[in-house]
């Protein structure tokens, strides 16, 4: 089941002007925290292409949102995770129980100020505020995770 896709964002009520695959870089940012935290599933080490764009999105040579187009197909899918990503995303960027959700971080971290979501730019400085936050989230969720397997 696909988590996110950049065309449910491209289509409907997209900002003309702006190029499809800004429907995508709030995917991309996520998929990109994702790797640097080595948190992507299998599927990404079962071949040298994927590898190497694994490499370069460690190496800030592309983005996530480059990753995302290319090595995803636009698609942001649970086998893109590894079972510790995917927990975690399950809860933060999925679900919308208790807590802060991913978009309402992306939004305070990088959209406030702008008319919408897709009007984030895809960079490596938006990416490195909205990684403070998520390292964050993360740290919290591992610390509650720990605290109800330890009682």
């Amino acid at each position: 089941m696909a988590i996110d896709r950049a065309d449910w964002h491209h289509g409907g009520d997209f900002p003309s002007g702006l190029p499809d695959e800004n429907g995508g870089t709030h995917i991309g940012m996520y998929l990109a925290w994702v790797i640097n935290n080595q948190l992507e599933g299998e599927i990404h080490h079962e071949d040298e292409d994927s590898e190497q764009l694994l490499a370069q999105v460690r190496n800030r040579e592309i983005t996530g949102r480059d990753f995302l187009f290319q090595a995803c197909d636009e698609k942001f899918w649970e086998s893109n995770l590894n079972a510790e990503g995917l927990a975690f995303t399950q809860q933060y960027y999925v679900t919308t129980g208790s807590g802060p959700t991913y978009f309402e971080d992306y939004i305070a971290a990088l959209a406030e100020e702008l008319p919408s979501i897709y009007h984030v730019e895809d960079t490596w400085e938006n990416y490195d505020i909205l990684s403070k936050r998520l390292d964050q989230r993360f740290r919290g969720w591992k610390a509650e995770r720990s605290k109800s397997i330890n009682n």
